[in-house]
This record gives structure tokens, C-alpha cells and sequence, in this order.
């Protein structure tokens, strides 16, 4: 009865002479669930030439279209549902101020006040498109980036890039952040897009800078801005965005559930645009690059036969590339801001966030605490009671006085 008591207070308290685990851990530790894998895919199918794609039987084909490269993808995952010589470089015109604003736009208040000398508007390519800012007037910089993002104003882009530290430091802060996000394919010499030697992207980078740009709210809002008031000196006059798959201008139909983005011109790359749309909870990025039939608008109704397909072919589709760079180039691994419900693209880029989410640092010290707490404590309920034994067969033995 005395060993059967001793050993049950040895088993009792032999756990209590061990270290304690903290109150706040958990008796039993639950390892989170792993993200679901993304689907395997062969990021050199991208760069072969022609259109790439991978349907089930049932599935139409993408629409045969006049670009020289265009490329469909969905905003959140990444996955690229179908493109055309995905990786080809070109001149990119003013969508090139996409990854302009994905460099300088963090970093700069919108609030900020700034009063526009005659210097910062020298420079300005001739023929470029201008949201009329006036010398020693003083502008918002959200009223800037609303000059970029509606009237792809290149002497808004000449004033910002000289807050943002000049032409030249951002330049390769654009290149930078092409870089960091996998878009190989992007060579900067003028942050605007206007042509100039050597200046190129491709259909995937442009879907990657939009997909990147949408998960940065004041991003996402200004590129879906169809019209805003511009300041002056003294009044204001309207602006228009020029993607007219916004608007719904010049003829050109609005398109359902569009959120955006940035289109362009110059005579060296032709017509370009980089758009973003979400239909029952699901946002494709689309870009094209360079009709070659049509005429003017010809970039918009090729954007929209791309969508269209995109959305109905997107659920069954199997992916042929990724807009996500390689894990171990992953920009701010650490993690990723919730997707904004108005863009359904996963948020921002710079000090607001990485490209993609990471699983949780695992940490298996409790896992591994627990077992030993449990070992150690039978380990000396069993010397406890071995010692007992001892004594008790000691006094057995001994004759009593």
C-alpha cells in the first residue's frame, strides 16, 4: 500500500519537476495545412515561338488574332492560360508606365503637394501625349498619377520621376523591380515608354507588372479610373482615361467587369494594352502587343476576344507558364497583402508587400517538447518508485528494535 501510494505520488508529481511549457502553448501542437501545389508547368514552353496552349477535348481553341504577341493569365494564381510568343521583345509605348508606377508610386504621399518648375518639363519626347501641366502651378500627386494613368501624360512622368530621386535613379529602379519580379524580357531607358534605342518588354512581363500592380490599391484605383477633374491655375478641366475598354469611347465597347490597366502608342511599337477583368469571382490579365490589322482600335477588340475565350476556357484549362517568378527570386518573401476585392488579383508591390505568400516558419519546438515532458516524467516515476521499492525491502529485512 505505501509503494502502490508513493509510486502514484512519483507519477503525479514527477511531470511538475520538469520545465513547464509556456500557458500560451497549445497541449497539442497542429501543423497548418500546406498551400495547395500550384500546377507543374514548364516555364520554357513560354519562350517557344507560336501560340501555346493546353485544352481539354470541348474546349475551343483561343481566337486567331493579328498581335504580334499576347499572352492570358489569371490575375490570382498566375497560372498563363494561352499566349503567343509570350517572351518576344518589343517596343512597349506607354505601357511601360505600368512598372513606372509599380517603382515610384510607393514611395510617394498622394497628398503630397509639389509646385512644377519650367526645368522639370524639359526633356518631354515631341509627339508625346501630355496632360497639360503648367509650370509654377502646384499639384497633388495624386493628381499627377491621375495625368499618367488617364491621359498617359509624359510630363506627369517627368515630375514624378524627379520626386522619385530623377530620371536616371529611376530608370534603374524600374529595371530593379523588373528584375526582382522574374520579368527578364524588360530593358528601361525611358521610364514614359516613349521609344528609344534598346527600350523593350514582352507580352509576359506586361502581365506580370499589371498583375503586380492590381494587388497595390491606390494602383488598382487609378487604372480604373474612367474620367476625374485635372487642376489648373485657378479652375480645372476634365480628363478621360484613353483605354477604351474603360470607357466605352470612340466606338469601342465597354467591357463587363473591366478594372483596367494602361494602354499605349508610339509609332515604333504600335498599338499595346494591358488589361485586367473579373467575371464570377475569377480576374484575367490580358495583354496584346502590336495588332497588325484592324485599325486604331483593333488592340481593343482583340483584348476582348482574348477575355471572353479566357473566361470560359479558364476553369478547365490547363496552365502552359506562370507569372510568378522562381521561389528563391521572390521579392518580399515574407508575406502578401489579401487580394483588394474590386481587382481579385492577389496586393503591393515594394514596402507593401512581396509577390507571393509564403507557409508559415515552422517551429517544432513544442512538437518535440512534449514527447520528452511525457518520457521524463516516466523516467523518474520509475527511479521514484525503484528508490521505494529499496527502502521498503530494506525495513523488511532489518528486525525491528
Amino acid at each position: 500500500m505505501i509503494v502502490s501510494s508513493l509510486a502514484a505520488a512519483a507519477l503525479y508529481l514527477g511531470p511538475s519537476l520538469l520545465p513547464a511549457l509556456p500557458p500560451s502553448a497549445p497541449p497539442f501542437p497542429v501543423e497548418p495545412l500546406p498551400p495547395r501545389p500550384a500546377a507543374a508547368v514548364d516555364a520554357s514552353v513560354l519562350h517557344r515561338s507560336g501560340t501555346q496552349v493546353r485544352l481539354p477535348p470541348g474546349v475551343a481553341r483561343p481566337p486567331v488574332l493579328s498581335a504580334r504577341s499576347w499572352l492570358v493569365a489569371d490575375a490570382r494564381s498566375g497560372a498563363v492560360i494561352a499566349a503567343h510568343d509570350a517572351h518576344k521583345r518589343l517596343p512597349p509605348a506607354s505601357t511601360l508606365k505600368v512598372l513606372f508606377a509599380l517603382a515610384a508610386l510607393p514611395g510617394l504621399s498622394p497628398e503630397r503637394p509639389h509646385t512644377v518648375s519650367r526645368h522639370e518639363l524639359t526633356g518631354i519626347g515631341d509627339g508625346s501625349s501630355l496632360v497639360g501641366i503648367q509650370e509654377e502651378t502646384t499639384y497633388r500627386v495624386a493628381d499627377l498619377w491621375r495625368g499618367v494613368f488617364l491621359s498617359s501624360g509624359n510630363d506627369a512622368v517627368r515630375v514624378l520621376a524627379g520626386l522619385n530621386g530623377g530620371w536616371a535613379a529611376t530608370v534603374r529602379e524600374m529595371q530593379a523591380t523588373a528584375e526582382a519580379l522574374g520579368a527578364r524580357d524588360t530593358r528601361v531607358v525611358s521610364p514614359d515608354g516613349y521609344d528609344a534605342p534598346g527600350q523593350v518588354s514582352s507580352a509576359y512581363d506586361l502581365a506580370v507588372f499589371a498583375r503586380a500592380g492590381l494587388r497595390d490599391p491606390d494602383f488598382a484605383r487609378y487604372c480604373a479610373t474612367p474620367y476625374a477633374k485635372f487642376p489648373a491655375r485657378g479652375w480645372s478641366y476634365g480628363i478621360r482615361n484613353t483605354n477604351r475598354l474603360l470607357t466605352g469611347d470612340d466606338g469601342v465597347a465597354r467591357y463587363p467587369g473591366i478594372l483596367g490597366v494602361k494602354n499605349g502608342y508610339t509609332s515604333g511599337a504600335g498599338h499595346t494594352l494591358v488589361a485586367a477583368a473579373r467575371r464570377d469571382g475569377r480576374t484575367l490579365v490580358v495583354t496584346v502587343m502590336n495588332p497588325r490589322a484592324g485599325g486604331a482600335y483593333a488592340v481593343y477588340e482583340e483584348a476582348r476576344k482574348l477575355l471572353d475565350w479566357g473566361f470560359a476556357a479558364a476553369p478547365r484549362a490547363h496552365p502552359v507558364g506562370s507569372l510568378l517568378p522562381p521561389a528563391k527570386q521572390r521579392p518580399g518573401a515574407s508575406a502578401v497583402p489579401a487580394v483588394p476585392a474590386a481587382a481579385g488579383a492577389p496586393a503591393a508591390p515594394k514596402d507593401r508587400g512581396g509577390t507571393a505568400a509564403t507557409a508559415p516558419a515552422r517551429d517544432d519546438g513544442p512538437r518535440l517538447f512534449l514527447p520528452l515532458t511525457f518520457v521524463g516524467s516516466a523516467c523518474l516515476a520509475a527511479a521514484t518508485l525503484w528508490w521505494v521499492r529499496r527502502r521498503v525491502d530494506t525495513a523488511l529485512d532489518t528486525p525491528m528494535e
